[in-house]
């Protein structure tokens, strides 16, 4: 993966959304149906590329969303020939429209500055989940998004618990380990909100997320907001940094990728290469580096 564009090639920006429900995640997958998948073979057939063509069409993505979770503000670029940009960028939008299934849209497309990478120049991501604690179960017409949870939730108890995790630290204890990926993150942001509805909204935003580690700070919060357990007790496991089997991985409807955060312009070779390092372990027995894995939530 590369910040350079080749000679003759376009670096194409696309931001988009999709309801996460019916699709194995973003990353392609054999036999699955997945967003990137979708999105590639709609690429594909607007542009009419030819067999050559066709198989450089491979998109990079800000954050690969698991299964059942959904995006508001995803980014993803793909590299596309100039001839072939300057030939379908004007109608590229509209043609994705009417190809693309509905539970996947494309809001925008367009030619990215040098040194664009969706994923490592990226400087947040910001995610929210949602918790309805209702007795009577959640609205029919938002069960796709929100979580039930069957015990009534204590908003401030799980604030306080909340603010014990900002900033960097390992987050082993909260993420699904991966050979030579680093679970050190800098979490900017996690808080709990009840909207005028009654459902309880999290917003949680970091640099970069592990894998399963949102839905595992959720699961955690929901034990204090439930009087389970004290507010100090995630702050507890976080610094223990092993896995504590009292933390669930909450399921992936409630959960969306509302936003991604990128630098200026012209700080973007600076950043890609400052997340390359950051996200990156030695492998063993070697001096190279192993990239983490940009899987999430």
């Amino acid at each position: 993966m590369t910040d350079v564009v080749e000679p003759g090639r376009v670096r194409v920006r696309l931001d988009l959304s999709y309801d996460g429900k019916e699709f194995s995640g973003w990353a392609r997958q054999r036999g699955r149906r997945t967003v990137q998948e979708e999105l590639e073979s709609a690429l594909r057939v607007v542009m009419r590329l030819g067999a050559e063509e066709a198989a450089q069409v491979e998109l990079t993505v800000a954050g690969r969303t698991d299964a059942g979770v959904h995006a508001r503000g995803q980014v993803a670029h793909v590299d596309l020939p100039e001839q072939v940009w300057e030939e379908h960028s004007e109608q590229l939008l509209r043609r994705l429209a009417g190809r693309l299934p509905m539970d996947v849209r494309v809001w925008r497309v367009s030619a990215a500055p040098p040194h664009f990478n969706a994923r490592f120049s990226a400087v947040w991501r910001r995610y929210s989940y949602r918790v309805s604690d209702h007795p009577g179960g959640v609205d029919p017409l938002l069960r796709g998004h929100v979580l039930w949870h069957n015990w009534p939730l204590d908003a401030d108890a799980m604030n306080e618990a909340a603010r014990l995790l900002l900033g960097e630290h390992d987050f082993a204890a909260y993420c699904k380990k991966r050979d030579g990926a680093t679970t050190i993150r800098t979490l900017q942001a996690l808080s709990w909100e009840r909207r005028a509805d009654g459902v309880l909204e999290a917003t949680v935003k970091a640099d970069a997320f592990c894998h399963n580690m949102v839905r595992s700070l959720v699961g955690a919060m929901l034990f204090v907001g439930d009087g389970h357990r004290p507010p100090s007790w995630p702050g507890e496991v976080l610094s223990a940094g092993v896995r504590d089997s009292a933390v669930h991985v909450v399921r992936p409807h409630g959960l969306t990728l509302e936003e991604v955060g990128y630098p200026a312009d012209g700080e973007l070779a600076a950043r890609n290469l400052a997340a390359r390092n950051r996200r990156s372990l030695p492998v063993a027995g070697t001096g190279n580096a192993a990239s983490s894995a940009a899987g999430c939530c």
